[in-house]
């Protein structure tokens, strides 16, 4: 093996990054985990479900374009129309054309959709504040907060788009 040179040796982690950056995937894991099973075995509706109809809850005439949707919700287009046809099915939202734009698609969360956000609400709230807030001072909770908004940034930024991934891989 050829010998490293000084910038591939600065790019490696520290030790105390490299440990840091492990706790952080297994926090997340652990925590997403958790958090789906709670939804999983007392709730009706899955966490993703859940988290699609906190999104339309907070649109405008609880609407959003599906593509929008994705966006914010960080899935692929593919997983997304999975998702929303199942909801779909159970009368939880429709999809409609979006006026004025032949291959726009919104989704609009219907009464049943919400009524099944309130109820859920509670029981996510209730488990989110257990595993996560409740094991944290609050003002690492608010460190916590203000962190993962610069790290989503940052993540829409270097590798968000095209050519942010181009950038980032090169």
């Amino acid at each position: 093996m050829a010998a490293e040179t000084i910038e591939q040796r600065e790019s490696w982690l520290t030790e105390e990054q490299q440990g840091s950056w492990r706790h952080y995937l297994e926090g997340t894991a652990r925590f997403v985990e958790a958090l789906g099973a709670v939804h999983d075995r007392t709730l009706d509706l899955s966490l993703g479900e859940y988290s699609l109809l906190v999104q339309l809850s907070e649109a405008p005439e609880r609407t959003m374009r599906m593509s929008a949707l994705a966006d914010g919700l960080v899935l692929s287009r593919s997983r997304l129309t999975h998702t929303v046809a199942r909801m779909e099915a159970r009368g939880l939202v429709e999809r409609r054309a979006a006026e004025g734009d032949r291959r726009g698609v919104n989704c609009t969360m219907t009464d049943a959709g919400y009524a099944a956000l309130e109820t859920a609400a509670p029981g996510h709230v209730a488990a989110v504040r257990r595993i996560m807030v409740d094991a944290l001072e609050p003002e690492e909770f608010a460190v916590l907060g203000r962190i993962m908004a610069k790290v989503a940034e940052s993540s829409k930024a270097s590798g968000g788009t095209e050519e942010g991934l181009t950038a980032l891989c090169d």
